[in-house]
Parts: C-alpha cells; structure tokens; sequence
C-alpha cells in the first residue's frame, strides 16, 4: 500500500463565512444574527465599554473596527446585560463560559498543497476520541501515534467531535460552539498541524460534527436568537434546531457552513454526521440533501467522504450515479452488522440485540446486503425500519465491532473483549475485516485494549447531580441492575477517574496477549489491501447469501473476473461446512469446528 504522494509548497486556507470574527486589512469585521434584539454590543478586551454594533433590518448586527486583530478577545453584549461568545467562534481559551478569540486562519501555513485525498474503496477507518488517545489527550501528541496507524494498515482516521463542549473533558456530543475546536486539545492551528501530519503519511482524516442538538451548558444561542430553535420538532434533547421554519434559512446556512469550514479551512477528506435521523426538516430540500449538494459544489478537486449514522436505515440517501460515485453521501455506519456480530460473539440478548438474536438469516443479510431489516417491523423499536439496500455496493455501509457508542453506552464501557472468547473475537475480527463493506476499528482494538471506554463529561454543578443520576437510571430497568448498591457500582461520568480510565495504555502493545493480537491485525489488513481493495469498485452492488446452518453462512459477491467467497461458522458449536471455491486468502479454524471462518477469490475470467 502506497500512499498518495504529497507535495510540501506552501499555501494558505480561509473559508469565508457571513457571520463571526473575520480578519480584514486593517482590522476585524465582527456579525452576529439577533433578530429579536434592537441592540447588541461588542465587548474588545482592553476596551473602557462595549460599542454598539449597527443593526439591519434582518436582524443582523455588524462592527468592523480596527481596534481588534489576530488574539483579540471579544464576547457580545445583549440588551439585559448578558456577556455571550461567538456561536461562529473559531477558539475559546477560557472555555464555553468565556470569550472568544480573533483567529486569522491565514496565518496558518500548509505544506500539504499535494494532497489530493483518497478514494473511498481505499478507506480502513480508525476512530479515536483525541483526549483520550494519547495520555496528553492533545493534538500534538495524536501526531506522535500516526506512524502506528500507518503500520497497522489504516488510512483514515474518524475522529470523535472536538466543538468546544464546557469543561476539561467530554465524548464530545455535548458541544456548544461548533466552529472552535476544544482547548483542552490544544489551538486550531494545533489541529491544523495534526491534519497535515496525517497528509504526509497517507492518511484522510474525518470529522465528527453534531447537527442534531447543541448540548444542555453553555448554548447561549438561547439567548442571542431564540429563532434558532423550534417546538414544532422535538428531540431526545428538547426542542429541535429549527431547520425547516421562519429564519430557518440563517440557521441552515449556519450548519453548511461549518461543514464548509472544516473540510476548507482545516483541508478535512470529510465529515461523519452524528445521528442524522434527529435532523428534524420537513422542507423540500433536506438540510442533508443541501449539505451534500452544497460541499460537492465548493469542492470539486477532491474526494469529500460524507458518512451517516442514521438509525432509520435510508437507503436513498447513499444512492450512485451512473459512474458508481455518491449522489449525495458517501456511505452509513452500519449497527446491523455490529449487532449481528456482537449477538453471535457474546449471546447477549438484551435490549435490540433480541431482534437479531438466533436469527442466522439477519446475519447472512447484513453481511451481504447491508442493513439487516429492510422494511420489515423491528419488536425493539415498534415499527418498520430500513429501506432495501441490496442494489447499494458494499462500499455505501461502514462496518465496525466496537464503536464509541457500543463500547461507551455499556455501564462499564467494557469493550467487547472483556466478553467474548478470543476464538470468537478472531472469528467476527476476520468477517469485518475482509468484508467489501468498509471496515472501521475502534482505537485500540487492534491489540485487545482492556481499558474501557465509560461515558464521561465535566459539566458545572447544576447538571453534574442530574446527569450523574440519570446515567445511573438509565440501566434500572435491567435485570443486573435492578439492585440500587449494583447501580451504584456504575462509574461516576462526572469523575476524572472514569476519564483516565478510559485512556489508552500503549506500552501493552509490546506485551503479551497484546502484542500478538496487534500483529494479527497488521497481518489481515495486508491481506485486505492486498486482495480485497483493489476489487472494491468492481463490486456494484450486495451479495448473494445462503444461510449453511445454525450462526453458518455463505456469500458470493460477484466482481469483474472473480467472484469473492465467504464461509464461516459464527457460532460456538460444531457443524461440517465445506471450503468455497477459489484461492484461499484467510482462514481461522477447521471446517467443521466452531468459529470457522475461510475467505476465497475465485478466478472466472468472464
């Protein structure tokens, strides 16, 4: 595998926005959105008192002034009083509470003008959540472990969001400033120079960004354009965005162009959208459906990856054209083969994962077509779910044993490992994999990491009491913690401890188990970009499964001159399964025996 090459000439990014802090000759243009307020005032550090900032009739409010530059820091003043950063900030030092700071992104200079990304087929996704890679938990230090990636056979990094959240430590789904990156993970130029290093070596790095909800500390936006919001959709988080009403123009724009911003600004290969099936539009045009449109236009000189998670299985949303190439997004995260694969591993039955239990026909399908239910009622959820998705290519679906969500919405965060058999984890480890779906691992899993990975947060004390209980009684109504002294055994989200937790110990790739499974995997990626990436784009659309037998499937895909194969007994009793046709490419196990599995290319010439 050989990276694209890289050129080292240097180059300067920008994406321009109609709102915020921009850097101009001589000074700063500072816009702000407030329809409902006759005034706002703008706050520059140093500055005797706020200046009044001049108010259109749209309700836009602008200053240009040349008393602010690069490092300034500034916060907007409402009518009552009310001191508010940015919501377009691009940096905020002293946290979501604080003000925000003038960044000029031209400052910035990149040597990464050669890099024209990668294409999808090519993709062995990594996500990682910054501050807990590393035991800095920064962007500098992220650049230390890149060559570990490379090694390992990854070429793209998913990192978890980094939209300035409110303390010192969060997954990153509680953000409230989207356009500034955390500082507890260092500066935007930090990021900037982690995306760059990630360039040199090959790798495409992804984003994941929040649409769906801002989170319950720190969204001053409230105050500064209660237009924003909508009780016409509601959300698990309240009120929805309002993406589809009166001024819903403004807001749309506002999320369009922070996706703008980070694939320009910061040179981004694309974004994961967090749980879009919360993105609540009922306008013709789909804020989705204009993200997409909207990037593809602005960036047409490379390959921009937009990736789902969609929990209503569209299958519309990740359609081709007649060159195969995405109309609209790139590709889904798949969960019906996470939970077909962690149901077999483990046997666990609780929750949704009884709608997949014992149903070998739901594996083989996810396996070959995608999504598992394709229409049909799913009990769990009481109602269809899915869209028929076996004329989509592998390619349109991410597949994934551990993610944060599967591993982090666990009471423990126990990664999968602290379950399932080591025969088991090899077995379902291999499937994902060699499967033409595009596989992502979940950072550390590549050596069997044993830390966990619990949900964890620092927000001020008028939440850390609300959400520390309700984390606790989300599980009360599971058997295992119907007792109160069980419940209470479930980490504290709001203690440092569950976060250190949660970081990474690297010197257990150099021991035992640990080691061995890190060279498993190095050796099963080489076969993937060996055998399987290269036929990638001959793959137009799901396999042709049967299923052999209790947890025992076969798949064909069919490809220019071959037809790829696979048989496995994902199941922990014995059962006879003959080996496919074709040329051998990866084997665990015996036929016959539990936990067999055996991939095969079988040359057709046709």
């Amino acid at each position: 595998m050989s990276p694209p090459s890289t050129g080292f000439a240097p180059v300067r990014r920008a994406h321009r926005m109609p709102f915020g802090a921009e850097t101009r000759e001589g000074g700063v243009r500072f816009r702000l959105w407030a329809p409902s307020h006759a005034e706002i005032g703008l706050e520059l550090d140093g500055a005797e008192a706020p200046v009044a900032m001049r108010r259109s009739e749209d309700g836009w409010h602008e200053l240009v002034t040349p008393q602010a530059r690069a490092g300034t820091r500034y916060r907007f003043v409402l009518p009552d009083g009310l001191r508010v950063p940015d919501p377009a900030s691009r940096f905020q030092p002293q946290d979501v509470h604080g003000p925000s700071e003038v960044v000029d992104p031209a400052a910035h200079v990149w040597t990464d003008v050669g890099w024209a990304g990668r294409p999808w087929e090519e993709a062995v996704v990594y996500e990682l959540h910054i501050g807990a890679f590393t035991p800095e938990g920064t962007f500098r230090a992220a650049i230390g472990k890149l060559d570990h990636l490379v090694a390992l056979g990854i070429t793209a990094i998913e990192i978890m969001p980094i939209a300035e959240f409110p303390g010192a430590r969060n997954w990153g789904y509680d953000g409230v400033l989207p356009y500034a990156p955390d500082a507890s993970y260092g500066r935007p130029e930090d990021f900037k120079a982690f995306v760059q290093a990630a360039h040199e070596r090959g790798l495409m790095v992804l984003l994941d960004v929040v649409y769906n909800h801002f989170g319950p500390e720190g969204n001053y936006l409230w105050a500064v354009a209660r237009e924003t919001f909508t009780e016409r959709h509601h959300t698990p988080w309240g009120a929805a965005i309002n993406f589809d009403g009166p001024g819903s123009q403004v807001v749309r724009d506002f999320f369009v162009h922070n996706a703008l911003y980070w694939i320009e600004e910061f040179h981004l290969d694309g974004l994961r959208l967090d749980a879009v099936h919360a993105i609540l539009d009922d306008s013709p045009r789909h804020l989705l459906q204009e993200l997409a449109e909207r990037i593809r236009t602005a960036v047409p000189d490379r390959p921009i990856h937009l990736i789902l998670e969609n929990e209503d299985n569209h299958a519309f949303r990740l359609r081709r054209d007649a060159q195969a190439l995405p109309m609209q997004h790139t590709a889904q995260w798949n969960d019906d083969v996470h939970h077909v694969l962690h149901v077999a591993a483990t046997g666990e039955s609780s929750g949704y994962y009884a709608d997949y239990k014992g149903d070998t026909r739901k594996l083989a399908r996810a396996l070959a077509e995608g999504f598992a239910f394709q229409g049909e009622e799913m009990p769990y959820r009481g109602h269809a779910r899915g869209e028929p998705s076996a004329d989509l290519p592998p390619t349109a679906f991410v597949a994934f044993i551990q993610n944060h969500d599967q591993v982090g919405n666990r009471a423990f965060g126990d990664r999968l490992n602290a379950t399932a058999p080591p025969e088991a984890m090899r077995a379902i480890a291999a499937t994902y994999l060699l499967l033409p779906q595009i596989p992502m691992l979940f950072m550390g899993e590549e050596w069997l990491a044993a830390q966990p990975f619990p949900f964890f947060c620092d927000f001020g004390p008028e939440l850390a009491d609300a959400v520390r209980d309700g984390r606790r009684a989300e599980f009360a109504r599971f058997p295992e913690f119907a007792d109160p002294a069980q419940r209470e055994r479930i980490p504290d989200p709001l203690s440092p401890a569950t976060f250190n937790a949660a970081k990474l110990r690297w010197d257990d790739t150099t021991r035992e188990p640990h080691a061995e499974w890190l060279a498993w995997y190095r050796r099963i990626l080489a076969v993937r970009h060996a055998e399987i990436v290269p036929r990638l784009a001959g793959i137009r659309r799901g396999g042709k499964y049967e299923v052999l037998g209790e947890g025992a499937v076969g798949i064909r895909w069919d490809m220019p001159r071959a037809v790829l194969h696979l048989v496995a007994n994902l199941s922990s009793h014995a059962q006879p399964l003959a080996l496919p046709r074709g040329r051998m490419i990866w084997r665990e196990g015996e036929p016959g025996a539990a936990w067999f599995l055996c991939w095969t290319i079988e040359e057709t010439g046709a």
